[in-house]
C-alpha cells in the first residue's frame, strides 16, 4: 500500500490559506509552533509517537491533554476526498485511543491535510506504517457507520484505473451523501424480520410459491420462450455465473423475465442488482419484482426519491436488509452482499453515460463486478449494441435469443416509405412527411386502439431557414440557430434566447421563413387537423406520459419518452428517419435502430409499423426483418476494419490547444497509439467568450486499453503536481467522438 511521502505539498487552490503544519495537535502551544523542525504534509506525527504508533523516547513525558494512539492497530489508511491525480493514494494517520471503537474500516472521517480539514474514508487499520516520517492523528470520526465496503472500495480503485480517473471521484459516485438523521433511525421490526428471512433463505410474505420448485430446477416462466433461457436460470439456481447478452422479444414481458431471474438468484442465497435507464423503467421493474418476490425483498434507488429516502434505502442494502436492488446508473455501485447476478437493460441508451468524472459506463462497471464476484451477468434489450456483440465474440458472454419462428409470431409488420407499389399509387410517397401509406395505417388502426407517432425532435419548429434561398436562419448576436415556439411566436435563438422579430435573410434580404425540421408539438398540431375528433397527446421532455389507455388516440412522442399502452399500440409511425440517420455520429445507425425497435416493441403482434426512411438502408432492413443481431455483427466487423470502438480503445482529450499538447507531451503512450486531431469543438454553456477549445483522440489497439488509461493518469498527475491552471477532460471510450 502506498503511503504519503511527507513532503510540504499543499493542495492547489488552497495556497492562500494559512499554512498550518499538519501534525501539530490542537491544544499544544497552538498551531504552527515547531513547524520549522517538523515536516509538513499528511504524514506527520505528534510528539512522542513513532511511525508505528509505539511509545517513543519521550512518550512518558507527554503534555497534559496530549492524544495517545490506540493500543491495537493504531495506523489508519485514509482515502482523502481530493481529486488531484498526483495525490491519488491512501495516506496513513494515527488513530487516537478515544476514537478506537468508532474508527472502523469503511467509516467516514475528518483529517487534517495540507493545513485544512478534509473528508475521507477509513480503508483499513494496520499495526505499522511504511512512512518514515511522523504521522498525524485523525481529527474525528464523522460517522461510525461502515458505508464503504471492501468490495466496493476495491471495485472503485479498479474503475478509477480503467477510466484514468481518481479514487475520490469514483467514491463520490459510489457512496451517497450522509444523512445523520437517517443513520440514527431505529430498524423497523418488519425490516428486521425481512433480513432474518433473507439470511435463512425463506420466502418473504406474499411471494408466489407456485413458481418455485422445492427440489428441482426453477420454473422458467417467460424464459421458456428462449431456447437457452431455462438453462440460464438453472445455472443461476446452482450458484454458477452464467453470462448472457439477451435480445428480448417485443412486448412488455422483459420486466417479468428480469424478475424471474432475480427471484431464482435470491432463492439460491445470493443478491441481485438491476440497472435500467430511467425512473419509468425502474417503476416497471419494481412492480414486476414485487409481484414475483413479494414485499420487503428488494429496494428501488432513483434520484426522484430525494436524498434522505434514497440514503435510507441504500443503507438497507449496505446493512444487508435488502438483497435485490433496481435503480438507474448510480445503482451500479450499490453494495449488494454476496452478489450473484447483475442485470443491465438497454445498454445502448445514452442516459447510461455518466456525466461526472471519470465517466464510467454501467456496462463496464457491472462486467467488472460480475467478474470479481463470480456472479452471473445479463445484458439485455430489444436490440443489441456493438459493445455487447464484442462481449459475445470475445467469448465473455453467450447470446440469448429466441428462435425465428417465435420472433415472427410476436413482431409487428414493418413497412418503409417508398416501396414500388406505394410509388405507383402515390408519386409523393418518397418525399412526403406523412405519406399515404402512413396515413392509411393510422386511420385503420385508430378503430381498434391508440397509435404511436415517434418524432425525433422536440418543440414546435426547432429549425427554420429563409423562405426564398433556404439559407439557415441564425441569430445576429451569437450566430445560434433560430426556432419557433408556436405558430404565432416570433423566431428566437436556441443558444442565447434573443428574440429575432425583425429577422431578414443576410443573403437575399427576404423576411419570411420556412420550417427545416418539424418538432413534436407542430406534428401534434398537424395530426389534429388531419384526424379531426381524435384526441392527440404528447409525451416528451416537458411532460412524459407514464401510460395510455386502450381507447383511440394519437400519441406523439420523442424517442425514449414513448409511454406503453395498456393493451399495446394498434400501430406506430416512425417519422423523419433522415434526422436520426443523418446525425454526424459513429453510432448513428445503431442508435437509430435502437430507438425504432424500442418504439415498435410497444405495438401489438402483427400490428403495422411504418418507418419514414429509405428501404435500402441497413438499419431499415434490420427493422423490417427484426434482426438486430445481424446488424450489430455487421457494424462491429466494419468498425474493426477501420479501427473504431469497440474494436479499438479511444481516449478523448478536451481543453485548450496548449493544455492538450502539454498533456500529450507528458504522456508515455503505448506502442501502436495514434493521435487524431486536435480539432475545434463548441464551447460548453457558461464558457468564457473567446476561449478556444479543441478535442484530440488517442486510439490504441484494444489490448493496449489499460496501458493507455494508466499513461494518461500518470500524465494528469504530472500536470496536477505542477499546479496547472487548466484541467484537461479525459474520457475513455466516450459515446460521442465527433
Amino acid at each position: 500500500m502506498t503511503t504519503s511521502g511527507g513532503g510540504a505539498e499543499l493542495i492547489p487552490g488552497l495556497d492562500d490559506l494559512p499554512r498550518v503544519p499538519v501534525g501539530e495537535p490542537e491544544g499544544e502551544d497552538g498551531p504552527g509552533k515547531g513547524a520549522g523542525k517538523a515536516r509538513t504534509g499528511a504524514g506527520q506525527d505528534t510528539k512522542g509517537a513513532t511511525k508505528n504508533g509505539v511509545k517513543g523516547k519521550g512518550a512518558g513525558k507527554r503534555a497534559k491533554g496530549a492524544r495517545r494512539p490506540a493500543e491495537e492497530l493504531p495506523v489508519a489508511r485514509i482515502a482523502v476526498d481530493i481529486s488531484l491525480a498526483h495525490l491519488d493514494r491512501p495516506f496513513d494517520y494515527l488513530v487516537p485511543d478515544e476514537l478506537d471503537a468508532k474508527a472502523v474500516p469503511g467509516c467516514r472521517v475528518r483529517v487534517r491535510f495540507a493545513g485544512q480539514l478534509v473528508d475521507g474514508f477509513l480503508l483499513e487499520r494496520v499495526a505499522e506504517s511504511d512512512h518514515e516520517g511522523r504521522l498525524s492523528f485523525l481529527e474525528r470520526v464523522t460517522s461510525p457507520e461502515p458505508v464503504l465496503s471492501p468490495e466496493i472500495a476495491s471495485l472503485a480503485r479498479e474503475v478509477a484505473e480503467r477510466y484514468a480517473g481518481t479514487f475520490a471521484d469514483v467514491l463520490r459516485l459510489a457512496v451517497p451523501p450522509r444523512h445523520a438523521r437517517v443513520e440514527a433511525e431505529p430498524v423497523k421490526p418488519s425490516e428486521a424480520e425481512g433480513a432474518e428471512a433473507e439470511a435463512g433463505g425463506d420466502s418473504a410474505e406474499g411471494a408466489p410459491d407456485a413458481e418455485r420448485n422445492a427440489g428441482g430446477e426453477p420454473q422458467p416462466g417467460v424464459w421458456s420462450e428462449y431456447p437457452a433461457g431455462p438453462s440460464f436460470l438453472t445455472a443461476l439456481a446452482a450458484g454458477r455465473a452464467p453470462r448472457a447478452v439477451w435480445t428480448a422479444l417485443p412486448g412488455p414481458g422483459w420486466t417479468a423475465a428480469i424478475a424471474r431471474a432475480v427471484a431464482v438468484t435470491l432463492d439460491a442465497g445470493r443478491g441481485a442488482l438491476v440497472v435500467v435507464a430511467d425512473g419509468r423503467d425502474v417503476a416497471r421493474v419494481d412492480k414486476a419484482l414485487e409481484a414475483e418476490l413479494g414485499k420487503g425483498r428488494h429496494v428501488a434507488l432513483t434520484a426522484e426519491l430525494g436524498p434522505a429516502e434514497r440514503y435510507r434505502r441504500w443503507l438497507a442494502v449496505r446493512r444487508g436488509r435488502a438483497r435485490a436492488v433496481v435503480g438507474t446508473r448510480a445503482a451500479m455501485f450499490a453494495p449488494v452482499a454476496e452478489l450473484g447476478l447483475v442485470v443491465l437493460w438497454d445498454d445502448g441508451d445514452d442516459v447510461h453515460a455518466e456525466p461526472h468524472a471519470p465517466y464510467p459506463h454501467p456496462r463496464e462497471v457491472l462486467a467488472l463486478r460480475a467478474h470479481r464476484a463470480g456472479a452471473g451477468a445479463l445484458i439485455g434489450g430489444f436490440t443489441r449494441t456493438t459493445d455487447a456483440t464484442q462481449l459475445v465474440e470475445a467469448g465473455w458472454a453467450h447470446a440469448l435469443v429466441a428462435d425465428r419462428v417465435r420472433i415472427r409470431e410476436v413482431m409487428p409488420r414493418v413497412r418503409y416509405v417508398g416501396e414500388d407499389a406505394q410509388l405507383a399509387r402515390d408519386a409523393a410517397a418518397r418525399t412526403a412527411r406523412l405519406p399515404n401509406v402512413a396515413f392509411e395505417a393510422a386511420r385503420g388502426a385508430l378503430e381498434t386502439g391508440p397509435v404511436l407517432v415517434q418524432v425525433p425532435r422536440r418543440g414546435y419548429v426547432p429549425g427554420i431557414a429563409c423562405g426564398r434561398c433556404r439559407e439557415p436562419a441564425r441569430c445576429s448576436a451569437c450566430q445560434g440557430p433560430l426556432s419557433l415556439a408556436s405558430s404565432h411566436a416570433a423566431p428566437y435563438c436556441r443558444w442565447c434566447g434573443r428574440i429575432a422579430g425583425d429577422w431578414h435573410c443576410p443573403e437575399c434580404g427576404f423576411f419570411q421563413v420556412r420550417a427545416v425540421v418539424v418538432g413534436a408539438k407542430r406534428t401534434a398540431e398537424e395530426l389534429g387537423r388531419a384526424f379531426p375528433g381524435v384526441p392527440v397527446r404528447t409525451s416528451g421532455r416537458e411532460a412524459v406520459l407514464d401510460q395510455v389507455g386502450p381507447e383511440r388516440a394519437l400519441v406523439v412522442s420523442t424517442p425514449g419518452a414513448e409511454p406503453p399502452a395498456e393493451e399495446g399500440y394498434a400501430a406506430a409511425l416512425l417519422l423523419d428517419g433522415w434526422v436520426l440517420l443523418g446525425r454526424p455520429d459513429l453510432r448513428a445507425g445503431e442508435e437509430t435502430l435502437r430507438r425504432w425497435m424500442n418504439a415498435a416493441s410497444l405495438v401489438r403482434p402483427e400490428g403495422p409499423v411504418v418507418v419514414a426512411a429509405e428501404g435500402s438502408l441497413p438499419a431499415v432492413q434490420a427493422l423490417v426483418r427484426w434482426d438486430p443481431v445481424t446488424y450489430a455483427e455487421r457494424e462491429l466487423a466494419e468498425r474493426r476494419e477501420v479501427g473504431f470502438p469497440p474494436a479499438a480503445r479511444m481516449a478523448s482529450l478536451t481543453a485548450s490547444p496548449a493544455a492538450i499538447w502539454e498533456l500529450l507531451a507528458d504522456t508515455r503512450l503505448p506502442d501502436g497509439a495514434e493521435v487524431l486531431g486536435p480539432v475545434p469543438v463548441p464551447a460548453p454553456p457558461g464558457a468564457v467568450e473567446g476561449q478556444e477549445r479543441e478535442r484530440a483522440l488517442v486510439r490504441v489497439p484494444r489490448r493496449a486499453g489499460h496501458a493507455l488509461a494508466r499513461a494518461l493518469k500518470e500524465a494528469q498527475g504530472v500536470r496536477s503536481a505542477r499546479k496547472a491552471t487548466e484541467t484537461v477532460r479525459v474520457q475513455i471510450d466516450p459515446l460521442e467522438l465527433i
